[in-house]
């Protein structure tokens, strides 16, 4: 990110925010933001550093991934739906800590709700918020928000997502809100918000930001919008005002949809804005001390492999040529005749007769047709591979900075980045102990004495008394 437009996003922080003193550091954080990158699995991140990398330098720079690399974690799903997880049933881990099948939205394989990280922070008196690429109600930030046992029931999900109050919902998903559910949020103190910049006339307050019948626009096909780090920077500075704390959820979403669609240039793009909102939360962290960032996929998309066709290439510089989105591209040119010019500029290189016979031939049998062969083009020549436009079961990387990140360092499973987090929610204070009136003392006279039989009733021996069980060894316990 440069410099420039990090100073920007960053002026939107709280003004209190000042430089965190390592020795004042708190052993367990005030706040907790935990980012998931969908889809992100590891070879998306080694891509992004080629992908990022200054060719004109000897040296290959480090990305911000790089930088706060902490562990792995391992992603099935309850062994009803086998080793490969969907984005509804890590969500859930992820939200909860227990496994469920896929589909499931923070419900048990019974279709049971499950307590989640949010409505447990909400007890604790903590804000919370989301912030996405993908609609709000989405499987990933529904996981969080709500209980459904099914992550297809968009219109169930919108109405629930209404009674997890959280302070921030900022994505895309206007068609899964129409204006009677938006005046029950409206009767319920939210802001509605469907121009992204209107973000900035909002101080205080709830906020439902909706900015997309679906999804956010490619990043790609909006390279200066950056729109996620904006929603991330606004998130923090709205829950930052709970002085109690906050727990935001930051989805990079589309990486996951670039990835179904085995579509680099597109994946690579979606990287770079999640990589802008990571930054965004990096700053906010070691400029406050008390926050604690958690990253993570909920599994890996596509299969991508960096190298491909038995040759021991990639080539990343062809990729950073590419001015659109093969969708974009194939939108552009699909009723033109005269395409070869356009298209070639936003490819960024000439195309062979071969790949101009295919091209003329997709066109004549659709967008989709036409935008998979742009894609094929680009593996090609980039020699970038895929072996599925589902998910694998490929274990994902684990990130973290701020206090009590040391919890998420080595492999864990995804449950127990929940489980962790949980732990680190402020306890519920105890009821005040009832203090009984005090009995008058007796003072016994010389001439009675307690006999030995009653000492003996009264003395413990020390090898006998029993140790107080701590809370986490009774939680530890409970658990197994």
């Amino acid at each position: 990110m440069s410099s420039k437009l990090l100073a920007l996003l960053l002026l939107a922080l709280p003004l209190t925010a000042t430089a965190a003193d390592p020795l004042k550091t708190p052993s367990k954080p005030k706040n907790m933001v935990i980012m998931i990158g969908d889809g992100m699995g590891p070879a998306y991140t080694s891509a992004y550093r080629y992908f990022k990398d200054n060719p004109d330098t000897e040296e290959i720079e480090q990305t911000v991934f790089d930088r706060l690399l902490a562990g792995m974690a391992s992603t099935y799903p309850a062994p009803v739906s086998g080793y490969v997880t969907d984005s509804a049933a890590a969500a859930t881990a992820l939200a909860t800590g227990h496994k469920s099948y896929n589909g499931a939205i923070s419900v048990d394989v019974n279709k049971a709700p499950l307590p989640t990280l949010f409505e447990k922070a909400r007890e604790a008196g903590l804000a919370t918020g989301v912030a996405v690429s993908s609609q709000i109600n989405h499987a990933t930030p529904a996981a969080f928000l709500a209980h459904n046992e099914s992550r297809k029931n968009y219109d169930e999900l919108a109405a629930a997502i209404l009674n997890s109050n959280a302070e921030v919902l900022l994505g895309g998903g206007q068609k899964y809100f129409d204006e009677s559910l938006l005046a029950d949020y409206r009767a319920k103190g939210y802001q509605h918000l469907t121009d992204i910049a209107a973000l900035d006339t909002i101080s205080s307050g709830k906020v439902l930001g909706l900015f997309a019948e679906v999804q956010l626009p490619w990043v790609i096909d909006n390279p200066d919008a950056h729109q996620l780090s904006r929603l991330t920077a606004k998130a923090l500075e709205l829950l930052s005002q709970n002085d109690k704390g906050f727990v935001l959820l930051v989805e990079g979403s589309l990486i996951d949809w670039a990835g179904h669609n085995n579509d680099i240039v597109t994946a690579m793009a979606e990287m770079d804005e999640f990589a802008r909102a990571i930054e965004v939360v990096e700053e906010f962290v070691r400029t406050r001390g008390d926050t604690l960032m958690v990253i993570t996929a909920d599994h890996n998309t596509g299969g991508l492999s960096i190298g491909a066709d038995d040759q021991y290439l990639w080539d990343a510089a062809l990729l950073r040529g590419v001015k659109a989105s093969p969708d974009a591209m194939a939108a552009a040119i699909i009723a033109n005749d005269v395409w070869q010019e356009q298209l070639e500029t936003q490819l960024g290189f000439t195309l062979e007769s071969d790949e101009q016979a295919a091209i003329s031939r997709a066109r004549m049998q659709g967008q989709d047709v036409l935008s998979t062969a742009i894609k094929t083009i680009l593996d090609k020549r980039s020699y970038t591979g895929w072996t599925s436009g589902g998910h694998t079961a490929l274990d994902v990387q684990v990130f973290a900075q701020g206090p009590a990140s040391g919890l998420f360092i080595g492999h864990q499973d995804n449950t127990e980045i929940a489980q962790k987090m949980m732990s680190l929610l402020p306890k519920p204070k105890k009821a005040a102990a009832v203090v009984e009136p005090t009995a008058p003392s007796v003072t016994l006279p010389p001439e009675a004495p307690v006999s030995n039989t009653e000492q003996a009733s009264e003395f413990v021996p020390e090898s006998a008394q029993l140790p107080e069980v701590s809370q986490e060894t009774e939680a530890k316990a409970t658990s197994n």
